[in-house]
């Protein structure tokens, strides 16, 4: 038989993030022993898992949704945010805050992939004027308003 007669090898669906030792322990909701957290978990207690590895999974919803485990005692704490990030943060908030049309930045992100700007540029619905910052003059000095 030639290559090109050869049947297509069968498609397997594989998990990239299952554990494929299944050396992990496997807890049902609510049966982790103490000691062992989440993520979020670890999160709520300002820490994190520090490049430590799932010592466990946790099964959910009758074992349709799963989370990793991690020892809080090899947890460490958080890393303080910086002058540098919390820049950024605000930089990519203010992307997703910003109306093009009007350059107004609300207090919550916008609908800008299905609507493209604000509610009142869009279909005239006014905005609260609590919710916005009023766009910057450009050429003027704040202290001269």
């Amino acid at each position: 038989m030639a290559a090109a007669d050869t049947p297509p090898a069968a498609l397997e669906d594989v998990d990239p993030y299952a554990d494929p030792t299944g050396a992990l322990p496997v807890y049902r909701w609510r049966q982790a022993p103490q000691g062992l957290a989440t993520r979020r978990q670890l999160r709520e207690r300002r820490l994190r898992p520090g490049g430590h590895e799932p010592v466990a999974v946790i099964e959910c919803r009758g074992g349709t949704r799963w989370a990793w485990l991690y020892e809080i005692e090899h947890a460490l704490p958080v890393r303080p945010m910086t002058l540098a990030k919390e820049a950024a943060l605000d930089k990519a908030m203010a992307k997703r805050q910003t109306c093009p049309a009007c350059s107004r930045r609300y207090y919550h992100c916008l609908p800008l992939k299905s609507l493209g700007s604000c509610l009142e540029c869009h279909d005239g619905t006014p905005a609260a004027p609590g919710s916005y910052q009023h766009p910057p003059t450009v050429g003027r000095l704040a202290a001269a308003a």
